[in-house]
């Protein structure tokens, strides 16, 4: 499997492309702000072709590019339903001084082919097949995307890209509309801690981390399993 990064110019926000191999189809995963051509250099590179745009959650800096991927090439965005007002109104998701910071300057559109996706669903898309997990708390909508990791590089059990919910160190933010921190830690609880230690945990922002690495030293990661019933 390939897998292939880079940071979006705004937010270093990480845009992911995944693929069984060179030369297939592929997946575009959180295209944010400014990744238009860096995601053409790597398409071409790797001579793939996407199939779809998963996701993670409705923020600006993870979708604002979805539109232009999506209606260049006919394909279909996929989000939760909860951060489905989002993608119409990005305003919906930012606070008041990230709304003031953006005062309309940039030109996003909403894509044209939208399909919802639901906690526990098993995506077979681009020869892949991509559970999700709905994850909320940085958003209503938020979600995990895994994917078997087994012949990846990393050769991993399993993959995890998990958006805004789990950094290397971190969570992602909660006092954003939407967000919840009772919910981002039940989350945590219900969804991270499961996972398996050798699971690699692609995030939205930052470096790579395994949860193995999470469950030992990321704070949030170590509250939960020192009183396991936080959360909702």
């Amino acid at each position: 499997m390939l897998v292939a990064s880079f940071p979006a110019q705004a937010f270093g926000t990480n845009c992911y492309v995944v693929a069984a191999g060179p030369g297939e189809q592929c997946l575009v995963v959180d295209p944010g702000i400014g990744v238009l051509d860096q995601l053409d250099e790597v398409l071409a590179q790797h001579r793939l072709s996407p199939a779809a745009v998963l996701l993670t959650h409705g923020h600006l800096d993870h979708t604002f590019s979805v539109a232009p991927v999506c209606g260049a090439r006919g394909i279909t965005a996929y989000v939760h339903p909860a951060d489905l007002e989002m993608l119409a109104d990005p305003a919906k998701g930012l606070s008041a001084d990230l709304t003031a910071l953006f005062g309309g300057r940039l030109p996003y559109s909403e894509p044209e082919d939208v399909a919802e996706l639901a906690d526990g669903a098993v995506l077979s898309l681009a020869g892949l097949e991509v559970t999700v997990d709905h994850a909320p708390g940085h958003t209503g909508g938020s979600v995990l995307f895994r994917l078997p990791g087994a012949a990846s590089s990393w050769d991993a059990e399993e993959i995890c890209l998990s958006g805004d919910v789990l950094f290397a160190g971190s969570i992602g933010r909660t006092d954003l509309p939407g967000g919840s921190t009772p919910t981002m830690m039940a989350s945590l609880r219900d969804k991270i801690l499961p996972l398996a230690d050798d699971t690699v945990v692609l995030p939205g922002h930052g470096p790579a981390t395994t949860i193995g690495r999470e469950r030992a030293s990321n704070p949030y990661l170590r509250e939960l399993i020192a009183a396991p019933g936080r959360g909702l």
